[in-house]
């Protein structure tokens, strides 16, 4: 497991839990503090470029109100997914 001490997990991470509502927050900030760690080169491109979406909609993708684009789908967004259920 990588330490959150690596410069791109802290950005990461900071990303992950300032998304703009609280919710959001709780649930991206959480999965990230939980995932980020043992993330490989490939898994944080992908969480990378989910962080780039609009707030709203990674959220409601995340909890499942609404399919993500194909190009956004992957192994870190059903992971995502299945951290809400946890």
């Amino acid at each position: 497991m990588t330490e959150l001490s690596d410069p791109r997990r802290k950005k990461l991470l900071y990303q992950a839990s300032y998304r703009g509502f609280k919710e959001a927050d709780l649930l991206i900030g959480g999965f990230a503090r939980a995932h980020l760690g043992a993330m490989s080169d490939a898994e944080l491109d992908d969480f990378e470029a989910l962080l780039q979406c609009n707030d709203r909609e990674l959220y409601a993708w995340a909890i499942g109100d609404i399919e993500a684009p194909k190009e956004m789908q992957g192994p870190v967004l059903e992971k995502l997914r299945r951290f809400k259920l946890a």
